[in-house]
């Protein structure tokens, strides 16, 4: 399993926002929530990060903007919905081919009783 370890520490701060705040909350409260769980878990992250998107070898204006990096390598994205739904998994699957990142974590926060985040692999 690629990167287990660092999706597992991921994971236990995704439970801990979730544990404290619980459902029904705004997207940016979780995201903000989540940094400072990451910086009390010494998780290098970084918030909002920016990248290219490049179509046929010219650079877009529009970028795709990441919730969060984490050790330099992971895309977490964060949701409050009621579903998860197949757009929110193409996106992460997208947001990997643009980065070439090789996982990717989404999370709903709108939910009673939260799972681990789903893991999206680039090959």
């Amino acid at each position: 399993m690629i990167y287990k370890k660092e999706a597992y520490d991921i994971n236990g701060a995704l439970f801990e926002v979730h544990r404290n705040l619980g459902p029904g909350l705004l997207e940016k409260v979780y995201q903000e929530a989540l940094a400072v769980e990451f910086q009390l878990r010494d998780i290098p992250y970084e918030r909002e990060k920016r990248f290219q998107i490049v179509y046929k070898e010219h650079v877009l204006e529009q970028e795709y903007i990441a919730d969060f990096v984490c050790y330099g390598k992971i895309i977490v994205e964060l949701k409050s919905v009621s579903e998860i739904t197949n757009v929110h998994r193409s996106q992460v699957i997208n947001y990997l081919k643009i980065t070439g990142y090789k996982l990717g974590l989404l999370q709903n926060f709108n939910v009673d009783s939260m799972e681990p985040a789903e893991r999206f692999v680039n090959l």
